[in-house]
């Protein structure tokens, strides 16, 4: 099916794909008056007032803003607000359709941090959460963190987070198939933007014994290497010590386990005959993975995960954010944490109760997804 011609024809004959829902109707002048003039004046005089009580009283306490200022979508790069805009009806699509949650897409025509975090900062009073999506690395991650200690609604950058949480449920079965610990593994992570940066700190809270050595564009990452950002360099902590120079080859040898959120086709059948025997393989970069499940199945891979649909173990975080959001909007949640986001993995990950090769995350339309996850986001 030609998806693309699909797309561009759904699009435009809908004009978009969401929609507002009123939750009652305006056929009554009794109606009219009570939720417009003159009754909304009680309620707003009582939210000025008592502003902790907003959420009971407006549709805060069941929407979130969905923000990117277009800097880095997915397989797309920087297409800037207007590009953005269809990704991130997507994906308020998503939080209707799995938490029934109304979502808003906004798309920044700015670029800087500070310009960022004031306009949301700006706007949260009409918001119960804050979903930031589809920002480039490095300032992403001092967006989020600014955002979290000034606002008292909770922010997640998913774009970091979901991928994390959903990429550690699936390890935590693939080791199961394996018969591996994670504590006892040696894992190459390719790739030290948001996703990848966010995905060896989760793993390393869940696994702490866990060995990591991360490559990017210029090759391993190690202590005295030049042209660390401040990102890369903060993230050494959670590094193998004995990192030294070398190449994705040189990463990959001996390793147990491979993550890929970098670039298409850079992991070779080579490569992976130089792991343990029955590696595990998460190659997740979209649209094209760094290898094909069929090379890496025919060099010996256990267990391989990609970002797409079409193959089996999608590691999408489609699985995680509608309940960690359900749960933090439902609970009255103010921040989400490591805590939370260890529970949502697990959460995952047991939902699958026999792990097998092709089978180690959830179906995306898994109904107790949502229900589970929530539970556990207080």
């Amino acid at each position: 099916m030609n998806y693309k011609k699909l797309a561009l024809d759904k699009h435009k004959q809908l004009g978009g794909k969401i929609a507002l829902k009123l939750k009652d109707n305006l056929d009554s002048k009794e109606n009219l008056s009570t939720y417009y003039t003159p009754g909304v004046a009680a309620v707003s005089s009582l939210v000025a007032e008592h502003p902790k009580q907003t959420r009971d009283y407006t549709w805060t306490n069941n929407n979130v803003a969905i923000v990117s200022d277009g800097s880095a979508v997915l397989g797309l790069g920087d297409i800037g607000p207007y590009g953005a805009l269809p990704v991130m009806e997507g994906k308020a699509m998503l939080f209707k359709h799995f938490a029934d949650i109304d979502a808003v897409p906004i798309v920044l025509d700015v670029h800087g941090t500070d310009e960022i975090v004031n306009a949301i900062k700006a706007i949260a009073p009409s918001f119960g959460g804050i979903n930031l999506e589809d920002i480039s690395a490095p300032k992403c991650f001092e967006i989020e963190e600014r955002l979290k200690s000034d606002l008292k609604i909770p922010v997640m950058h998913d774009d970091q987070h979901g991928t994390a949480v959903v990429t550690l449920a699936g390890l935590i079965n693939a080791a199961k198939v394996v018969g591996k610990d994670l504590n006892d593994c040696k894992v190459t992570l390719s790739g030290t933007g948001a996703a990848g940066i966010a995905i060896v700190k989760l793993i390393k809270k869940y696994a702490p014994k866990i060995h990591i050595i991360a490559v990017d564009s210029k090759g391993i990452i190690y202590k005295g290497r030049d042209n660390l950002n401040t990102s890369k360099e903060d993230l050494l902590k959670y590094l193998d010590k004995t990192s030294h120079e070398g190449s994705l080859k040189n990463a990959v040898t001996g390793a147990d386990i491979f993550i890929g959120v970098s670039s298409p086709n850079i992991l070779t059948t080579e490569m992976i005959k130089l792991m343990t025997p029955r590696p595990i393989i998460f190659a997740m970069a979209n649209p094209d993975p760094e290898i094909t499940p069929e090379k890496a199945m025919l060099a010996g891979a256990a267990v391989i995960a990609t970002g797409r649909s079409d193959y089996p173990n999608q590691v999408n975080n489609a699985l995680a954010f509608p309940g960690i959001f359900r749960g933090a909007l439902d609970n009255n949640v103010h921040k989400i944490t490591e805590r939370h986001k260890l529970n949502a993995a697990e959460a995952i990950a047991n939902l699958v109760e026999k792990p097998t090769a092709d089978n180690i995350v959830p179906n995306i339309g898994n109904k107790k997804l949502v229900e589970v996850i929530a539970n556990l986001i207080r």
